[in-house]
């Protein structure tokens, strides 16, 4: 597995972001993963974390295979997300995520799971993406902390 950079604010990335996941992300070249470790912090309803810090990984890890497989950076048009376990804090969950289509490079679909190490599926999603314009990628790029050879040249 190869790993993917990583940036200094993102709030699931970001190294230099106080309240963020600082979540690291690898890829064998079509699958991306990550390992989150859901802390007290990160809970809605007592004792279990907050959908939408699932939600927020499930998109993130969706970026990042539509980014690895087109070589280009995504904006989240559209997003589903099923939820289908509780998850409690200070539980290791295995979050996957693949490009599941690319359309002409106007949108690009993918899908994320997060599963415990056990493999019990707690939620699953969908989502659409846009493709970040390169006047828009500077900014972004500056972020980038790790390798970024494998972008596009107008988005490295």
């Amino acid at each position: 597995m190869q790993s993917l950079p990583h940036t200094h604010s993102c709030f699931v990335c970001g190294e230099s972001n106080p309240a963020g996941l600082k979540l690291r992300f690898e890829t064998d070249g079509r699958i991306v993963r990550t390992h989150f470790h859901p802390q007290t912090q990160h809970v809605g309803f007592k004792g279990v974390v907050h959908g939408g810090i699932i939600a927020t990984v499930l998109d993130e890890i969706m970026v990042w295979a539509c980014a690895v497989q087109t070589r280009q950076f995504a904006f989240c048009a559209e997003m589903s997300v099923r939820f289908l376990q509780p998850l409690t804090p200070g539980n290791e969950v295995i979050v996957t995520g693949e490009l599941t289509a690319n359309r002409k490079n106007r949108i690009y679909e993918a899908k994320a799971e997060a599963r415990t190490v056990s493999g019990v599926r707690l939620a699953e999603s969908t989502g659409k993406y846009i493709p970040i314009k390169s006047d828009q990628i500077t900014a972004m790029k500056d972020e980038l902390i790790g390798d970024r050879s494998w972008l596009k040249s107008d988005q490295e």
